[in-house]
């Protein structure tokens, strides 16, 4: 009695034929549910954290040119509120600095 009933081998086949269509409903499950996921985070209009850091970093970006304007603006405003009291006082003999 060294070979197994032909029953067992039948019934290993099918046991090994149900894990392997097992396996392949797993992976249509989880793209199933990634392609939800996408199209949940399509319609809520949501963006990825590289965007969201590209954006972040064209702001900072922004932000320091406008500080930076804002600054020289207001060191042009001095310069010409000096040259307009100079030149409504007659002083005009030396160039501002």
């Amino acid at each position: 009695m060294t070979e197994r009933p032909r029953f067992f081998d039948d019934l290993a086949g099918v046991a090994g034929g149900a894990l392997s269509a097992l396996a392949g409903l797993r992976e249509e499950a989880e793209s199933m549910v990634q392609a939800a996921i996408d199209d949940g985070i399509r319609r809520l209009d949501l963006v990825r954290r590289s965007e969201l850091e590209a954006v972040q970093e064209l702001a900072a970006n922004a932000r320091a040119g406008q500080e930076a304007a804002e600054s020289r603006l207001a060191a042009l405003e001095t310069r010409l509120a000096d040259l307009e009291a100079r030149l409504a006082g007659g002083d005009m003999t030396q160039a501002p600095d």
